[in-house]
């Protein structure tokens, strides 16, 4: 029976129960084609072992990131954070005592909305609270209040002048808001960077408007040294020439046209209300100019009594 059992070739025989192929075996026996020969286990691994030789060297080579890497890793966000250096904050400004005290006392002229005061407050200020301000620190603090931002865009828009007890006391000279336009411009400018000319010249302009005086008379009240101010001023004086030439040519034409104001609108494509509103204005800017023509002064020449003609020369 044993000898049987040796001598038949096609018998394998059987490693004891328990026993495994180490890795070398398990491939040769893979390559042998030996499959039925193992074991389930053994099939498994066998199987195992051929994945991991198919498998890409660049897969097989992989290492772990390490977990310093990915901690070290930011959001582009943060690295943008931390490559730019934080500003330090703007010192706050100490409000001068005496202002504090103002605001205190006025808050609707020195409190949240500035108002344009009326000629002569510091005075009154002294009068009425001499235990309250020293003369020389009211001074420096009204000094202060006049140059400061908000209280020079009071008076460029044209606000009133106000009395201590917040009663309307006096417009505004053209020449002061003339100035407080300009320096305006100037801190923007320098703050910006930009080139606002364009914006201050048409502010220049509704400010001529608004003033009441003609081209030539808010010119001479508001000219300076300033040869870029005065550039200035010409371009806003060339604008409004400009434009009441354009309202001058359209009441000529309104009035040639002999239809109505609708119809005159509707035949050009305009809006009737834009049409009446200027045509009310050039015909009372003309009367405006002729009344201020015959109020003017005679000129020298026209108050001159013509000379009498001389004799004829005797023969």
């Amino acid at each position: 029976m044993t000898e049987a059992t040796t001598a038949n070739p096609n018998n394998k025989s059987r490693r004891p129960r328990g026993e495994r192929m180490d890795m070398a075996q398990q491939l040769q026996a893979l390559r042998a084609g030996t499959d039925g020969a193992t074991t389930a286990p053994e099939a498994d691994t066998a199987q195992a072992v051929a994945q991991t030789r198919q498998r890409p060297q660049h897969q097989q080579q992989r290492k772990p990131k390490k977990p310093q890497q990915a901690q070290g890793r930011q959001q582009p966000s943060q690295q943008k954070q931390q490559q730019q250096p934080q500003q330090p904050a703007r010192p706050q400004r100490k409000v001068h005592p005496a202002l504090e005290r103002l605001f205190e006392l006025y808050p609707n002229l020195f409190g949240a909305r500035f108002l344009p005061l009326k000629l002569g407050v510091y005075e009154e200020l002294i009068a009425r609270h001499p235990d309250d301000f020293k003369a020389e620190d009211l001074k420096v603090a009204m000094g202060l209040h006049a140059r400061s931002t908000r209280y020079l865009e009071s008076v460029a828009a044209g606000h009133p002048r106000h009395d201590l007890d917040g009663n309307v006391a006096e417009p505004v000279a053209p020449e002061h808001v003339h100035h407080a336009i300009l320096e305006l411009h100037r801190r923007r400018s320098q703050r910006t960077g930009e080139d606002l000319r364009p914006q201050l010249v048409a502010r220049l302009a509704r400010a001529v408007e608004a003033s009441g005086l003609d081209r030539e008379a808010y010119a001479v009240l508001v000219r300076s040294r300033d040869a870029n101010n005065n550039a200035v001023l010409d371009e806003a004086l060339a604008l409004l020439a400009e434009q009441a030439a354009k309202r001058e040519a359209l009441l000529r034409a309104f009035e040639a046209s002999g239809r109505s104001e609708k119809e005159f609108a509707e035949m050009y494509g305009m809006n009737p209300a834009e049409v009446t509103r200027t045509l009310q204005r050039v015909r009372r800017d003309q009367a405006a100019a002729a009344a201020a023509a015959q109020e003017a002064p005679p000129t020298p020449e026209a108050t001159e009594t013509p000379a009498a003609p001389e004799a004829p020369a005797a023969d």
